[in-house]
């Protein structure tokens, strides 16, 4: 499983030109599940949200997690984080998992986030979306569960 995160002042999401979800200040997390994920890594996934020191303190220390801070959550679906363009000019997909899995692994990932106290939003799982954000920093952080880098 791999996550874009993002550091936001803000960010939304609209399907066919109407919002369906928004958020405040808080982490704007692009989600991508493989076809070699299961539960053990939605876990590694949420745990790691939770508890990433992304947000600064009174010294300008990144030193304060998304609980610290009662930020935000927008987690957003995003199969692309897992295309190969290491050949080629099209990003080849083969290590995506398909909806049916990944959408499961999604909403895992979603619940743990909103059982540990977060407010959480979502895109639409499937859906062409458009992402909207403002970026607080801008901080970008990738987070794999496989540990690949």
């Amino acid at each position: 499983m791999r996550a874009l995160v993002q550091t936001v002042s803000s960010a939304w999401v609209a399907v066919n030109g109407r919002e369906v979800s928004k958020i405040g200040r808080g982490l704007l997390v692009y989600l991508g599940i493989g076809k070699a994920d299961g539960l053990e890594d939605a876990s590694y996934i949420a745990q790691k949200l939770q508890h990433l020191r992304c947000f600064e303190d009174g010294q300008g220390r990144l030193n304060q997690s998304i609980l610290d801070i009662h930020g935000q959550v927008l987690v957003v679906s995003n199969f692309t984080l897992f295309g190969d363009c290491r050949k080629g000019r099209r990003p080849s997909l083969d290590k995506a998992a398909g909806s049916e899995v990944a959408s499961g692994l999604y909403l895992q990932v979603v619940e743990q986030l909103r059982q540990a106290g977060l407010q959480v939003q979502t895109g639409l799982f499937g859906e062409h979306m458009e992402v909207g954000s403002i970026n607080d920093g801008p901080i970008n952080l990738l987070l794999d569960s496989k540990k690949a880098f």
